[in-house]
């Protein structure tokens, strides 16, 4: 089972917890144990499982991330000078998984599924899998 869903950011960098509209996926799924697989279909996005709570979180790993990827001396800006959120979101990756037991995420307390956009505002897509154990 393969289910979507649909993001759209407002700002260029941005993070968006996506958490509870994989938690429905996975209820109205009623897969009881397996593991869920959470893509996002973009070269400029990623997914990231982090801290829930504090919004500054968030701030802070773009920030960090504008530290590591300068914007500017690369040469794929040529075509849309967009190559740092290429490598931002390749060394971030596409994809997270997580276990699922009695219908439910095995997230850990502070922890959400977020997805990270480098070169918005976008609509984004995200693909959710939902894998049962046998």
């Amino acid at each position: 089972m393969i289910k979507e869903i649909k993001v759209k950011t407002d700002k260029r960098q941005q993070i968006i917890d996506i958490t509870n509209q994989v938690k429905k996926i996975v209820k109205e799924s009623k897969v009881k144990e397996g593991i869920v697989s959470v893509y996002v279909q973009h070269t400029t996005a990623a997914l990231i499982i982090n801290e829930n709570h504090d919004p500054n979180i968030c701030k802070d790993i773009i920030n960090a991330f504008d530290k590591l990827v300068q914007e500017d001396g690369w040469l794929h800006n040529k075509i849309d000078n967009n190559a740092a959120a290429h490598i931002k979101a390749a060394i971030m990756g596409p994809s997270q998984t997580i276990p699922i037991q009695d219908n439910e995420l095995q997230l850990g307390r502070w922890q959400s599924i977020q997805i990270v956009d480098f070169d918005g505002p976008r609509e984004r897509i995200i693909k959710v899998s939902i894998l049962p154990s046998e």
